[in-house]
């Protein structure tokens, strides 16, 4: 009887985790021959799954922020020409499709994804990660005054950070930082630059109808951030990896057996 509790229960903590959300991940996005879609089309967006992923393209430059789509795979080109790539050279888990943030400190629209209505992020996140442009910039120093973190020495405390905040109408609902890149420690061995897909939990975003997603450095000049505010993400609304559901469940056999 303790096993059949314990396997049911674990049945169900899936089941539940499972159903709480519709994973996006992109891949329903019909990408053209270059491989991004950058809203040129004037579309203002991406609605994938009832989810808003805003885009604002201005045809007078041929310039966007908010969110673009890609299935890039360049992850060794540092610069503005390879600005439609993940670090990781494609999606998370091996998939093709992932989207592209850009935060622009000159526009007053926002990089943002808004929900169909108030949504409870209660165990749910994404997975995010470094563009190439960004994560090769930030490890040798940018063409355009961005320094190579750590500096010469290595000491010097950078950080690139991405913060999430929540939002029902003009409500706050919370907040999560999400470091792409962090020198700030005294053992420089701790120092990293994000290379890989890392999970970023939504719960203490609370339940919102919009995300705003904005991005900071420490390497700043008189214009603004010289770090390239770009971040890619992938698998948006997604629970935690079965690794971690396998720790919940160990911890519930655990449980359940303390209690007979």
């Amino acid at each position: 009887m303790k096993h059949t509790a314990i396997t049911a229960a674990a049945a169900l903590l899936i089941a539940g985790a499972s159903a709480m959300a519709s994973v996006i991940t992109f891949e329903s996005v019909p990408l053209p021959g270059a491989g991004f879609l950058n809203g040129s089309d004037g579309s203002g967006g991406f609605v994938v799954d009832q989810v808003t992923f805003n885009n604002n393209y201005d045809a007078d430059f041929g310039s966007w922020s908010g969110f673009a789509i890609s299935n890039r795979t360049d992850n060794t080109t540092q610069g503005f020409p390879n600005q439609y790539s993940a670090i990781t050279g494609g999606g998370f888990g091996g998939s093709s499709n992932y989207a592209v943030g850009y935060y622009s400190t000159y526009e007053a629209i926002t990089t943002h994804v808004r929900f169909e209505a108030v949504t409870d992020l209660t165990g749910l996140g994404a997975y995010f990660t470094n563009t190439t442009w960004a994560a090769l910039d930030m490890q040798n120093g940018g063409d355009f005054g961005s320094k190579k973190f750590g500096g010469p020495t290595g000491n010097d405390p950078d950080w690139f950070k991405l913060t999430i905040e929540g939002f029902a109408g003009l409500n706050p609902t919370g907040m999560v930082e999400f470091y792409l890149a962090d020198f700030r420690a005294e053992n420089n061995a701790l120092d990293y630059i994000v290379n890989n897909w890392r999970y970023v939990d939504f719960t203490p975003l609370g339940s919102p109808d919009r995300l705003e997603m904005s991005l900071s450095s420490s390497d700043t000049g008189p214009l603004g951030m010289n770090t390239p505010s770009y971040f890619a993400m992938d698998h948006f609304l997604a629970v935690p990896e079965p690794s971690s559901l396998c720790i919940a469940i160990t911890g519930l056999g655990l449980l359940l057996r303390r209690k007979r």
